[in-house]
């Protein structure tokens, strides 16, 4: 098979391609025994039919375009490879001779990702949120747990944020009691919008004890035009205590026997998840950073591919965890139409990304080199627990050795942008980039509560 290739305009390519008749002849005799599975004639059994016969009987011609048919495509997958084009869109396919004899030529003309020049890639600055956990991030998360420990006492000002106060409340439409918003005796937490009704916490936020409150509000559901009558009686207001943060404290609230350990603990904890946070940010933020600087309108084509390969991607990996597309969409309550919107949505960031790293590495003669590939390969077959030479051979039976290196001279591309890039906290403090340093020996802390969540 020999194939030439030619550059067209809208980031399109012809391939010619010419299949020599000797080289054809096994797909024609594949497509003979086929068809002689098909067919019935007296004296043979099925598969079993002579090619002449068939010839005969049918013309040479329905075989010729059986093989056509099927080995087409593995012709133009082989040409496609063998010129390194990389193919964003399905050919259009012209069989330009050899249909009865001879033989066969054919032009594919398909789309490919366009190769685009950009600049500013050297010099980004990134803002990510800072990967040091604070003094008050501490006493924050400190707060927390002692508010998990409070204890609630009534007072005889008026409400505020943060109180407990006991209603007894009414809610009407039309008349009609709501029964899931009439209750008595109900402790309601001001300010947290439990219920889903702001005008609640805004009436109940001054009121003290011995008030009744009436007012209207929209119902919660945007679909219903309606409004809801309330009406309110304040039992009781009470404010929450928090214990000390003493030794005493830590020894109810966690493991720890002084407040000192139990800081230095949750201390650690939160730089924990401060740094992740601060690493997630790091390649979202560089990623939005760099498909901004793509003026180009992205091809139709190649949104298509990039979404196809992020439905495929997203449904493996929901499959290793038995779960269907269907049922996610039923779980999230996401309609299909939804779904589609937001892959489009994710996929035109990540094609503007995936064509600036591909023009960075050209740019600046990213190379994936032999050793750095047999590298990737080998921890590839330790995790499948398969000899390398095998996961190689696979790899290159498959068609995949190129593409691997292609997304290893990407992920070097990112590399090198993110080593230059300007990299600074909310405030505009330089990051210290050994804080985002993956780090395999991570303790797999979580922001976990000490102590009870209940009282």
């Amino acid at each position: 098979m020999n194939a030439t290739l030619e550059t067209l305009e809208d980031n399109k390519v012809k391939l010619s391609v010419t299949i020599d008749a000797e080289e054809f002849e096994p797909k024609l005799d594949a497509a003979y025994k086929a068809i002689s599975k098909e067919v019935r004639m007296p004296g043979f059994r099925p598969g079993k039919v002579p090619r002449k016969l068939i010839e005969k009987q049918y013309g040479p011609e329905m075989a010729r375009e059986e093989a056509l048919r099927t080995a087409l495509p593995e012709f133009y997958s082989k040409a496609v490879y063998d010129n390194d084009v990389d193919v964003i869109a399905p050919p259009e396919i012209d069989i330009t001779g050899g249909q009865t004899e001879g033989d066969i030529t054919f032009d594919a003309v398909v789309e490919v990702r366009p190769v685009l020049t950009v600049s500013g890639y050297d010099a980004l600055k990134v803002e990510i949120p800072s990967p040091l956990a604070s003094n008050d991030d501490l006493d924050e998360r400190l707060d927390s747990i002692r508010r998990q420990h409070a204890e609630l006492s009534p007072v005889e000002r008026a409400a505020a944020d943060d109180d407990h106060v006991t209603i007894d409340i009414k809610a009407v439409i039309d008349g009609d009691e709501i029964p899931g918003l009439t209750t008595s005796d109900y402790d309601y937490i001001v300010g947290t919008n439990a219920v889903g009704i702001e005008a609640i916490d805004e009436n109940l936020a001054g009121a003290k004890a011995g008030d009744e409150l009436k007012f209207t509000a929209d119902h919660p559901d945007e679909s219903q035009d309606t409004e809801i009558e309330f009406e309110i009686t304040i039992k009781e207001v009470q404010e929450s205590v928090l214990p000390e943060a003493d030794d005493a404290f830590a020894k109810l609230a966690s493991e720890f026997e002084t407040i000192d350990e139990l800081k230095a603990d949750l201390l650690e904890r939160l730089s924990d998840v401060k740094r992740n946070q601060a690493i997630q940010a790091l390649d979202e933020k560089t990623g939005e950073a760099l498909a901004e600087l793509v003026t180009e309108d992205i091809s139709e084509a190649l949104l298509e591919d990039e979404m196809e390969n992020r439905a495929q991607d997203m449904s493996m990996r929901m499959q290793a965890q038995g779960i269907q597309l269907e049922q996610y969409l039923q779980i999230t309550g996401t309609s299909p139409e939804e779904f589609r919107e937001q892959l489009r949505e994710q996929a035109e960031v990540s094609a503007r990304v995936d064509l600036v790293l591909r023009a960075v590495a050209d740019a600046e003669n990213i190379e994936v080199s032999d050793e750095d590939l047999d590298e990737e390969l080998r921890i590839l077959a330790t995790q499948l627990d398969q000899p390398l030479e095998a996961i190689r051979e696979q790899l290159e039976a498959a068609g995949r050795l190129k593409p691997i290196r292609s997304d290893m001279r990407i992920r070097a591309a990112l590399e090198w942008i993110t080593e230059r890039a300007e990299i600074v906290d909310e405030d505009g403090n330089a990051v210290d980039r050994d804080l985002l340093e993956h780090d395999h020996d991570d303790h797999d802390h979580e922001d976990a509560d000490h102590g009870s969540e209940e009282e």
